[in-house]
């Protein structure tokens, strides 16, 4: 196992060492006020452990999992109706999972509060963003932005406040032209950067100022989806001719095809390249994709990259690696990396079972998150979860579910 991650029985003894119980039992759906005197909740039995305990959520039919992210155990099991999608909340504790009622907070019971870790009891509480059909979820800097395309109402809130809050924090409510199915992303000094559209169909972005005025708008986006923050604060959306890009003023840069529709963007603090999907088929049946764009910010270039012959993918199987490579988890089952500025490949790592794409992207298909480079891989045939060092490529663990994991996401701790 990579040394920079504790084996289950060493993890233990460290627990045993520490032996620190610093709380008791509370009630369903309270969240925990961390102050500088430990006192937490909702936990049973919330231990200080040694180092941050990551782990990882998964929706299934019927209900969502934690897993401890070193043994790939299950330590919770939550059941819930209807069709689920979560994303980390950015707190390092708690995911957000979409359901008929909004945004819900899940609890992985993880933290680390002013150095010290803690570890306990996850829970699926009570607290609700209420939101009319429950959309995108973007953190960035110190901010968590939420998208309600029933309303177009956007929700935002200081990220660290949701882990240190009892119950959900203030937050703070912005409003778009219309409803539609769109997303935000708030930069460092306060504006907001919201997609335009409505029920018709989507065309671009606008800038709000702090106090929600419109300051510039560009409508060269049809079909604007997904979005992303690379180094220096620069936006990328997602277009269905192209990417547009804004560094304080927008730019297009346009696709090598007439149709070349990039939908979900992947990006890192630490770069200006963004990761895209590419599809450059409207006609296109099926999810499964045989390129990835890659988007130079800083170069103004936007270029094709195909992944290897064969191999193809779907958006839930994008991600970056420590280097900012990219990683792309191919229908042969193997993990592919290129680099970012060249689009060479790198590495390919033989994961999982070759596979086939869903028939609706809400079945369950493989899917791939990368956290301090280990990349989390599903694998719904299976009913199984692998971890793997994107360093080596070997399988740190494997965990075995008695339901079909649909998707995930990682809570840091």
């Amino acid at each position: 196992m990579n040394s920079a991650r504790l084996s289950a029985p060493t993890r233990l003894a460290m627990l045993g060492a520490v032996g620190l119980l610093v709380a008791g039992c509370s009630s369903s759906g309270d969240t925990d006020s961390e102050a500088s005197s430990g006192e937490v909740s909702p936990a049973a039995s919330v231990e200080e452990v040694s180092a941050a305990q990551p782990r990882v959520v998964l929706t299934y039919d019927g209900g969502v999992l934690v897993l401890d992210a070193d043994t790939l155990e299950v330590v919770g099991d939550h059941e819930k109706g209807g069709f689920l999608r979560v994303n980390a909340a950015g707190d390092g504790r708690h995911a957000l999972l979409t359901t008929d009622e909004g945004f819900q907070v899940v609890d992985a019971g993880v933290w680390t509060d002013g150095g010290t870790s803690y570890a306990g009891e996850s829970e699926l509480t009570d607290d609700v963003f209420a939101a009319d059909t429950a959309g995108h979820v973007v953190v960035h800097g110190d901010r968590t932005v939420l998208f309600a395309d029933g309303t177009g109402d956007i929700t935002s809130f200081e990220t660290a406040a949701l882990r240190s809050s009892e119950g959900l924090p203030e937050t703070e409510e912005w409003t778009s032209e219309a409803a539609h199915h769109g997303v935000a992303i708030e930069l460092e000094d306060g504006r907001m950067l919201s997609t335009l559209g409505n029920e018709d169909g989507r065309s671009g972005v606008r800038v709000l100022d702090p106090a929600g005025e419109e300051t510039a708008r560009n409508e060269e986006c049809p079909g604007v989806h997904g979005e992303g923050t690379v180094a220096g604060e620069v936006a990328v959306f997602g277009c269905d001719d192209g990417v547009l890009v804004f560094d304080g003023e927008f730019t297009k840069l346009p696709a090598p095809d007439e149709y070349g529709r990039t939908g979900n963007i992947f990006t890192t603090e630490s770069s200006p390249v963004a990761l895209g999907d590419y599809k450059s088929d409207p006609d296109l049946e099926g999810y499964l994709l045989s390129d990835i764009a890659l988007v130079d910010t800083a170069a103004g270039t936007l270029t094709i990259v195909p992944l290897p012959e064969g191999v193809q993918c779907t958006f839930r199987d994008l991600a970056r690696g420590p280097r900012d490579e990219a990683v792309v988890l191919g229908s042969d089952g193997g993990l592919h990396l290129f680099d970012e500025e060249s689009g060479e490949l790198l590495e390919s790592f033989p994961v999982i079972d070759a596979w086939e794409g869903p028939a609706e992207w809400q079945d369950p298909h493989p899917a791939l998150k990368v956290v301090d480079g280990i990349a989390y891989v599903t694998e719904p045939a299976a009913n199984a979860v692998h971890a793997v060092d994107l360093a080596t490529g070997e399988v740190l663990a494997t965990g075995e579910l008695d339901v079909t994991p649909n998707e995930i996401a990682v809570v840091t701790g």
